[in-house]
């Protein structure tokens, strides 16, 4: 398996996060091994308790659960990237039979699920958008928002697309690259920027206000398009291009904060962006179906897979 963590994505099991990385050749969830013993143990450590685990599984034959758990690099709780098991669905519920738990049946059941649901989307597309736009608006975005940000989903797809047509390797390269835009209309860079926010492992363009994303999506739509008319043939002219696209929408910016005398850059992040909603359970009212309804018809053009 390869160790960047491509596709790597966070999903909740009744309040706890649990590492996941999508494999799409072998079209496989993959889950982070201590995580779900951390679910499924409660433990202080479930490093320690893991280890034990994989030594008794091997004293007693069952050495294939354990060979079958690949090492894979994710984001640690420090914000870095270590090396961590991994195991499949059908290894991991192998594995959860060792472990005595009263969690155990539901973990199973959230297992299936959360496989089904990738193959669901990988099979329609528009799936995938549908659940996005559930999740955003259980949080409390409002729809002008969450329209907004799927279109720069749609505007990062290109331009990341373009990147790797000019043989810009994903993951280091594509984080400088971001980071050049970023500094060029901004003034700080991706960092600086989350810092300024109260950031820490959250997404950027998730804690941006409408504003802060259309400045970002044009810098990032000016860069495909020089991108596309330069052709740049290795990091460092790409860097360049990545610099001239952000300053399209740091000259847009300058313009709008002196005609209006404020900050376009701001501190807001979700917490203030988000409305106040009574309830987030599993179902959605009926206004937020309504605009999910509305919603869906303007987004779906938009290729999030």
């Amino acid at each position: 398996m390869k160790k960047q963590a491509k596709n790597e994505a966070i999903a909740i099991f009744e309040g706890t996060q649990i590492r996941r990385h999508w494999d799409e050749e072998k079209e496989l969830w993959y889950f982070a091994v201590v995580d779900v013993v951390a679910v499924l143990t409660n433990s202080n450590n479930p490093q320690v308790y893991w280890r034990g685990l994989k030594k008794r599984l091997i004293d007693e034959g069952a050495n294939e659960s354990v060979t079958k758990c690949n090492g894979l690099k994710m984001i640690a709780k420090d914000g870095k990237m270590r090396l961590t098991d991994v195991a499949d669905t059908e290894t991991m519920l192998r594995l959860i039979q060792s472990i005595p738990s009263p969690n155990a049946e539901p973990f199973k059941l959230w297992l299936a699920r959360v496989g089904y649901e990738r193959l669901e989307e990988t099979a329609d597309p528009e799936l995938a958008i549908d659940r996005a736009l559930k999740t955003y608006l259980q949080k409390g975005y409002s729809s002008e928002w969450i329209n907004q940000r799927l279109k720069s989903i749609e505007i990062r797809k290109a331009l990341t697309d373009e990147w790797e047509k000019r043989g810009v390797k994903e993951g280091l390269e594509f984080a400088i690259l971001t980071d050049e835009i970023t500094k060029a209309w901004t003034g700080m860079a991706t960092k600086e920027y989350k810092t300024h926010k109260n950031l820490k492992k959250e997404n950027l363009r998730d804690n941006m206000t409408n504003l802060e994303l259309v400045l970002n999506m044009l810098a990032e739509t000016a860069t495909t398009e020089i991108s596309e008319k330069r052709e740049p043939h290795n990091l460092e002219e790409n860097k360049i291009v990545a610099r001239e696209g952000g300053s399209v929408a740091g000259n847009a910016r300058n313009d709008i904060e002196a005609k209006t005398g404020k900050k376009v850059i701001t501190s807001d992040n979700a917490k203030t962006l988000r409305k106040d909603l009574r309830t987030l359970g599993e179902n959605i009212n009926d206004v937020e179906r309504d605009q999910l309804k509305k919603l869906k018809k303007i987004s779906k053009k938009i290729n999030v897979g």
